[in-house]
Protein backbone atom coordinates (compact mmCIF):
# COMPACT_ATOMS: atom_id res chain seq x y z
CA UNK A 1 0.00 0.00 0.00
CA UNK A 2 0.93 3.62 -0.78
CA UNK A 3 2.28 5.69 2.10
CA UNK A 4 0.17 9.50 2.26
CA UNK A 5 3.55 10.68 1.68
CA UNK A 6 3.40 9.39 -1.91
CA UNK A 7 0.03 10.28 -2.18
CA UNK A 8 0.38 14.39 -0.79
CA UNK A 9 3.78 14.61 -3.05
CA UNK A 10 5.67 18.02 -3.79
CA UNK A 11 4.38 17.42 -7.95
CA UNK A 12 0.86 17.17 -6.62
CA UNK A 13 1.04 20.23 -4.74
CA UNK A 14 2.72 22.29 -7.32
CA UNK A 15 -0.28 21.24 -10.06
CA UNK A 16 -3.07 22.23 -7.11
CA UNK A 17 -1.12 25.59 -6.84
CA UNK A 18 -0.74 26.05 -10.55
CA UNK A 19 -4.22 25.31 -11.64
CA UNK A 20 -4.86 26.05 -15.44
CA UNK A 21 -8.07 27.87 -17.28
CA UNK A 22 -9.39 28.88 -13.85
CA UNK A 23 -10.94 31.73 -15.92
CA UNK A 24 -14.45 30.78 -16.80
CA UNK A 25 -15.74 31.20 -20.33
CA UNK A 26 -18.48 33.92 -21.35
CA UNK A 27 -20.16 31.99 -23.60
CA UNK A 28 -19.92 28.41 -22.99
CA UNK A 29 -21.42 25.85 -25.37
CA UNK A 30 -21.86 24.08 -22.41
CA UNK A 31 -21.55 24.34 -18.48
CA UNK A 32 -21.57 21.34 -15.89
CA UNK A 33 -20.45 20.24 -12.40
CA UNK A 34 -19.78 17.03 -10.33
CA UNK A 35 -19.26 16.85 -7.06
CA UNK A 36 -17.56 14.07 -4.79
CA UNK A 37 -20.17 12.05 -2.27
CA UNK A 38 -17.22 11.34 -0.17
CA UNK A 39 -15.25 14.74 0.25
CA UNK A 40 -17.75 17.30 -1.09
CA UNK A 41 -15.30 18.54 -3.43
CA UNK A 42 -16.69 20.40 -6.79
CA UNK A 43 -15.45 21.21 -10.09
CA UNK A 44 -17.40 23.27 -12.86
CA UNK A 45 -16.43 23.53 -16.23
CA UNK A 46 -17.16 25.45 -19.31
CA UNK A 47 -17.07 23.67 -22.61
CA UNK A 48 -16.65 25.37 -25.78
CA UNK A 49 -15.78 22.38 -29.02
CA UNK A 50 -14.79 23.77 -32.81
CA UNK A 51 -13.82 21.58 -35.59
CA UNK A 52 -14.04 18.68 -33.05
CA UNK A 53 -12.15 19.11 -30.73
CA UNK A 54 -11.85 21.39 -27.57
CA UNK A 55 -11.60 25.53 -28.56
CA UNK A 56 -11.82 26.73 -25.25
CA UNK A 57 -12.10 25.11 -21.55
CA UNK A 58 -12.66 27.24 -18.00
CA UNK A 59 -13.40 25.49 -14.53
CA UNK A 60 -13.80 26.48 -10.70
CA UNK A 61 -12.19 24.08 -9.11
CA UNK A 62 -12.95 24.49 -4.82
CA UNK A 63 -11.66 20.63 -4.38
CA UNK A 64 -9.21 18.57 -1.63
CA UNK A 65 -5.90 18.48 -3.04
CA UNK A 66 -6.15 15.54 -5.46
CA UNK A 67 -9.29 17.36 -7.12
CA UNK A 68 -6.97 19.61 -8.16
CA UNK A 69 -4.38 18.15 -9.48
CA UNK A 70 -6.06 16.25 -11.74
CA UNK A 71 -7.82 19.83 -12.97
CA UNK A 72 -4.78 21.34 -13.14
CA UNK A 73 -3.68 18.54 -15.28
CA UNK A 74 -6.72 18.44 -17.39
CA UNK A 75 -6.88 22.41 -17.55
CA UNK A 76 -3.32 22.33 -19.54
CA UNK A 77 -4.05 19.48 -21.60
CA UNK A 78 -7.75 19.51 -22.95
CA UNK A 79 -7.53 21.94 -25.81
CA UNK A 80 -6.99 20.85 -28.87
CA UNK A 81 -8.19 17.36 -27.84
CA UNK A 82 -10.71 15.75 -28.99
CA UNK A 83 -13.36 14.39 -26.85
CA UNK A 84 -12.64 11.18 -27.77
CA UNK A 85 -9.56 11.64 -26.86
CA UNK A 86 -10.55 13.07 -23.48
CA UNK A 87 -13.17 10.39 -22.92
CA UNK A 88 -10.21 7.49 -23.41
CA UNK A 89 -7.63 9.56 -20.85
CA UNK A 90 -10.84 9.72 -18.09
CA UNK A 91 -10.76 5.71 -18.88
CA UNK A 92 -7.59 5.16 -18.46
CA UNK A 93 -6.96 6.80 -15.33
CA UNK A 94 -9.92 5.05 -13.86
CA UNK A 95 -7.93 1.89 -14.78
CA UNK A 96 -5.49 2.98 -13.10
CA UNK A 97 -6.94 3.51 -9.87
CA UNK A 98 -9.13 0.71 -9.76
CA UNK A 99 -7.54 -1.86 -12.37
CA UNK A 100 -3.87 -1.09 -11.38
CA UNK A 101 -3.56 -0.53 -15.22
CA UNK A 102 -0.93 2.02 -16.87
CA UNK A 103 -1.20 5.76 -16.88
CA UNK A 104 -2.34 7.83 -19.37
CA UNK A 105 0.93 8.88 -21.72
CA UNK A 106 2.17 11.72 -23.95
CA UNK A 107 0.43 15.46 -22.60
CA UNK A 108 -1.69 13.39 -20.34
CA UNK A 109 1.30 11.34 -18.31
CA UNK A 110 1.42 14.01 -15.21
CA UNK A 111 -1.45 11.68 -13.91
CA UNK A 112 1.17 9.06 -13.00
CA UNK A 113 1.48 11.23 -10.09
CA UNK A 114 -1.68 10.36 -9.06
CA UNK A 115 -1.34 6.49 -9.57
CA UNK A 116 -0.81 5.85 -5.52
CA UNK A 117 -4.44 7.37 -5.02
CA UNK A 118 -5.25 3.61 -6.48
CA UNK A 119 -4.65 1.87 -3.17
CA UNK A 120 -7.30 4.61 -1.28
CA UNK A 121 -10.37 3.68 -2.92
CA UNK A 122 -12.39 6.28 -1.27
CA UNK A 123 -10.32 8.83 -2.75
CA UNK A 124 -10.88 8.05 -6.61
CA UNK A 125 -13.64 10.43 -7.08
CA UNK A 126 -11.32 13.20 -6.07
CA UNK A 127 -9.27 12.50 -8.58
CA UNK A 128 -12.36 11.94 -11.45
CA UNK A 129 -14.50 14.72 -10.75
CA UNK A 130 -13.36 17.11 -13.17
CA UNK A 131 -14.07 13.93 -16.26
CA UNK A 132 -17.63 13.97 -14.54
CA UNK A 133 -18.32 16.96 -14.86
CA UNK A 134 -16.47 17.38 -18.96
CA UNK A 135 -18.82 14.46 -19.51
CA UNK A 136 -22.00 16.23 -18.44
CA UNK A 137 -21.13 19.35 -20.57
CA UNK A 138 -20.47 16.65 -23.37
CA UNK A 139 -23.44 15.24 -22.91
CA UNK A 140 -25.63 18.54 -22.81
CA UNK A 141 -23.77 19.56 -26.27
CA UNK A 142 -24.81 15.98 -27.71
CA UNK A 143 -28.43 16.30 -26.38
CA UNK A 144 -28.53 20.30 -28.47
CA UNK A 145 -26.31 19.28 -31.44
CA UNK A 146 -26.40 15.34 -32.30
CA UNK A 147 -22.82 15.40 -31.83
CA UNK A 148 -19.79 16.34 -29.88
Amino acid sequence: MSDLDDIYNAKILDLAGNIARIDRLKAPQATASARSRLCGSEISVDVELADGCFADYGQTVKACLLGQAAASIVGRSIVGATPDEVRAVAKTVRGMLKDHGPAPTGKWADFVVLEPVRDYKHRHDAVMIVFDAIEKALSDIEAKTGAA
